[in-house]
Order: C-alpha cells, then structure tokens, then sequence
C-alpha cells in the first residue's frame, strides 16, 4: 500500500495478545459499562427532578455523569464487539469518531474535577456564582484540545499502518501509526497533557490547600465532619481518574506505559466511571436521601 491517505480499516490489537484473558474481561466490561449507564442515569435523573439538589455542586455532579456516559459509550460497544468475536477491526470513520468524542469528554472531564474542587473550596469557604459558565468553560475546552490534538493526530501519514496496539483509537496510540517523524507529535501531546492534566490537578491541590487552611483555623470538629463530607467524595474521584490517565499521557513512551497501557486505560475508561455514581451516592447522605424520596414517591 502506497498511499499515505488510504483509509482503511483499524485493526485494534487490543487484548488479542493474551486471549485467555479476553473472555473474562469482557464479562467485567459489560458488567462495568451497565452499571456505569445505571449509575450515572440515576443521579442525572435525581438531581434534576430533587429541589434540595439544585446546588452547584450537584450541577457539576450531573455534567460529570453525563461526561462518563458518554466516554464509555464512545469505547465501550466497540471493545465489547473486539472482545467477544475475531473481528478485531474498526472502519477508519468508526476510529475518528471514537478518538473524537473519548478524548473531547476526557480533557472536559479533567477541567471540570478542577472546577469541582473549586466549588468545593467555595462550599466550605464562600457561596460560589457563575456555575454555568464554568461547565461551559469546561466543555470549551475540551472540545478545543479535541479539535486541536484530534485533527493533528488524523493528518498524519500512516503509509498503510493499520496495526493499533490498544483497544481504542487514542491520541498516544494513534501517532505511532505515523510513517514520519512524530517527535513533534510527542512533544504537543506532553504539552497539552501539561496544561489539561497536571494544571486542572495543581489547581485542585490548591483548593484543598485553601480549605485546609480554612479548617485548621475554626478549629472545630464540626467543620472538619463538613469538611469531609463536602470533599471526600471529590477526592477519591480525582484520586482514580489522575492517578491513572498520567501514567499514558505525560510519559507515553515509558516502559511502565509500554507494558501497562492497555489495563491502565481500562481503568480510567470503563472502571472510574462506573466507581463514580457508586462514590457519591455511598458517601454523600444529601444523594442517598434524595434516592429515598425518589422511590418513596414511585412506590406510593
């Protein structure tokens, strides 16, 4: 194949190198991928239609479920398909589509668990205005770096390369099928991974920092208790998702990436969001009184 643009079919390796893992992993996906929908419907469902939710903090909630239904759901059906049958191809319009809409609701996730610390910070310190904008801010600009890195990474010529070694058509996989240089690639992909990672996570350190400070000072076990209450959830969120998407994107050519890659991005794409409505409801009393009345009123 001699033409650098031809546009064929993707073929996702995946976990077709460890087959005898396949099948069990499917089974965890799919098990993932229905609770994820459940999860994250319920609370979008009950945080619309409950009054003592329409907060900021529950309107950032309900974004972020969204934002994690719609991830996995760019991912998930076609991993399920890859997993389950010896197809292990996409269509190339299949592979721009998912790199498109997962890497557009993973750069807005990263900004809004930024701007949800900050309410967080505001909740605890002082009332917080302009909560629209701030989702909108958080949209922008993962629509803007998805944009950005996406149509960089798909101009690309891959002279016939269709040999993906993952599961999904990502931006850190998709430009090693380059038949170039990709030095440059490598070098706006750290740059980006700066500014919508580890910039979203010193802001979110620096509202905890704020709070602490804020704690410390009252000296009260009362406000340590809403202090908690308030942020606990937040942080084993951020904690998950942080924790395991810098491992691909500040050091993707790392040998811990090389040899992990594919189970680390299984975290961060079908696990955390799964984990996520199941953080909030089991830790926050306001969701789970909320789910009492829901069905309360359904059942009466």
């Amino acid at each position: 194949m001699t033409n650098s643009s031809v546009k064929g079919d993707i073929i996702l390796v995946g976990f077709s190198d460890q087959p005898h893992l396949e099948k069990m992993i499917f089974v965890a996906v799919l098990i993932s991928y229905l609770l994820t929908l459940v999860g994250n419907t319920v609370i979008i469902l009950i945080c619309s239609v409950d009054p003592k939710l329409k907060t900021p903090m529950y309107f950032f909630l309900t974004h972020l479920s969204l934002i994690d239904i719609c991830f996995t759901t760019s991912i998930v059906p076609q991993l399920l398909w890859n997993l389950k049958g010896p197809a292990k191809t996409i269509t190339f319009l299949g592979c721009v589509i998912q790199l498109y809409i997962s890497l557009a609701m993973g750069s807005t996730e990263c900004v809004l668990l930024a701007v949800m610390a900050f309410d967080r910070y505001a909740a605890v310190c002082k009332p917080l205005h302009y909560t629209a904008a701030l989702a909108g801010v958080a949209w922008l600009s993962g629509v803007g770096n998805t944009l950005i890195q996406g149509t960089v990474t798909l101009r690309l010529p891959r002279c016939g390369h269709q040999l993906l070694h993952h599961f999904v058509c990502e931006v850190p996989s998709m430009i090693k099928l380059a038949c170039v240089d990709i030095h440059d690639n490598e070098v706006q992909l750290f740059v980006a991974s700066l500014v919508l990672l580890l910039l979203p996570l010193m802001l979110i350190l620096l509202s905890y920092g704020h709070i602490a400070k804020v704690v410390i000072r009252i000296k009260s076990v009362q406000a340590w208790c809403k202090a908690l209450g308030t942020c606990g959830s937040h942080l084993i969120v951020v904690s998950l998702f942080y924790g395991t998407i810098t491992a691909v994107y500040i050091q993707p050519n790392s040998s811990y990436a090389h040899a992990h890659g594919k189970f680390i991005s299984l975290f961060y794409t079908v696990v955390t969001p799964t984990l996520n409505p199941l953080i909030y409801t089991l830790r926050n009393n306001d969701v789970k009184g909320a789910l009492r009345r829901l069905f309360h009123r359904d059942f009466t």
